[in-house]
């Protein structure tokens, strides 16, 4: 089949091993320095609720030597794997520096008790500065090469495994992954069979955009389109259309579920049916402010729907290879393989995390000692967690162009909005009704 096929290079060559590599090795130091007295807390540093200007300067002026540390932290890290990976650094480094600076501002501003009141969470405020920015600056090309959005959400998530207790997937995971089987069937159909049957498109651009639309947006979108060969314009423009519906659902899915007075399990289950990307998805859990929403939107989205990528990757493969390709049958062969080479490993990275953070937790389940591991040990994963989505909003927004995203004509418009208009009703119908039960008791 074409396609690159994975190796063992893959393991330093490849971001979705990176993430893991990085985010793990954040974990394992905040161990350590846990299980010494310490903790990676002073490091993990972010701007205090303020009502002043003035208790911003304060801050500053004290913890100024920690933000430093913290950014030459993201930046030997990055800075090396994205050199090892292939890329400029000379182009890296003056870009990440004017992320981790706009990250500094978007931090401040969101602490600030009026942006609360608005609930103008970082991430989402990081979305819509970079949208003005990417849509009204002509920005340099050589900044492209630190926009690793995909580098920086899977380091994210794999963090927030660490805050998510193991105990919570075994219980709650395998409804998580029955919600999100009907759902990614249902979405994947119905965007499919429109986008052929309807419209004569190409099959394989109707699976790359029924990936797409069922599974995980882009991640999805660029595994398909290896595993059936699709063009480099079909994968451009579901990615295109994944990024048009993540915009609008971050806004849309919060304000519905607030007037709807949703419980928050029940919230972020739905985003996490409904949503297209695991950034987007998790700034519109994080808009309903409760932790129990970023719960069952990754449990959702990434237990239930981001697993998807490697079976809808080796089963269009095949289809791909044996009907779509004019090839002689005796060359449609696909290996089995092609499952763990498709599998987002970050998926791997962020069952660990959480497997590890919970058996250490065991030892502090009570009183004083637990709000000690909590403050001393998640506390500081959850803050550099918030930094990591930051860079990843920043990068989504200075990468949209919403010129562009016209171009692509109704037809494939169509399809996906078709997808949405089950996808998104049908998430709310099993959330709120059919699996409510496990949304608001088993998630706290």
């Amino acid at each position: 089949m074409s396609g690159k096929q994975g190796s063992w290079a893959d393991l330093y060559l490849k971001e979705d091993w990176w993430a893991i590599w990085l985010a793990l090795g954040i974990i394992l130091v905040a161990l350590i320095l846990f299980f010494a007295g310490s903790s990676l807390k002073p490091i993990a540093v972010s701007p205090p609720t303020w009502d002043k200007f003035s208790a911003v300067g304060a801050h500053f002026a004290e913890k100024w030597p920690w933000y430093l540390a913290q950014l030459a932290m993201w930046l030997v890290i990055f800075t090396v794997s994205v050199r090892v990976m292939g890329h400029k650094v000379n182009e890296y480094i003056p870009g990440f520096l004017i992320l981790f600076a706009l990250t500094v501002l978007i931090l401040i501003f969101s602490s600030w008790k009026w942006a609360k009141g608005y609930n103008l969470e970082a991430p989402l405020v990081a979305l819509i500065l970079g949208l003005v920015a990417g849509n009204l600056i002509k920005l340099p090309q050589w900044l492209d090469t630190s926009l690793r959005t995909e580098y920086y959400i899977k380091t994210g998530i794999i963090l927030l495994g660490a805050t998510l207790p193991f105990t919570l997937i075994i219980k709650a995971g395998p409804v998580a992954f029955v919600q999100a089987t009907i759902v990614s069937l249902s979405t994947f159909f119905a965007i499919f069979l429109i986008a052929t049957r309807v419209f004569k498109l190409d099959p394989r651009f109707g699976a790359v955009m029924g990936a797409g639309g069922s599974v995980c947006g882009v991640s999805a979108s660029i595994a398909v389109g290896g595993a059936v060969n699709a063009e480099k314009e079909h994968i451009s423009i579901s990615i295109s259309l994944v990024t048009i519906f993540a915009i609008i659902m971050i806004f849309l899915l919060p304000i519905i579920s607030k007037a709807l007075k949703l419980d928050a399990g029940v919230a972020g289950a739905w985003i996490g049916n409904s949503e297209f990307a695991d950034a987007a998805g998790f700034a519109a859990a994080q808009a309903i402010g409760d932790e129990k929403a970023i719960r069952a939107f990754t449990l959702m989205k990434v237990i239930g729907r981001d697993i998807w990528i490697g079976i809808w990757s080796f089963a269009l493969a095949i289809i791909a290879v044996v009907y779509w390709e004019k090839k002689d049958r005796a060359d449609a062969k696909v290996s089995a393989m092609e499952i763990w080479w498709r599998f987002p490993k970050f998926v791997l990275g962020f069952f660990v995390a959480s497997i590890v953070i919970s058996v250490v937790s065991l030892g502090y389940l009570e009183g004083s000692a637990y709000e000690n591991m909590e403050k001393l040990l998640i506390g500081p994963i959850k803050t550099l967690r918030t930094w990591t989505f930051i860079f990843t909003f920043l990068c989504i927004g200075f990468t949209t162009r919403f010129k562009e995203l016209a171009r692509f004509g109704w037809p494939p418009l169509a399809a996906f909005t078709a997808g949405v208009i089950i996808n998104v009703p049908l998430g709310f119908i099993l959330s709120n009704y059919v699996f409510v039960k496990y949304w608001t008791e088993t998630i706290k």
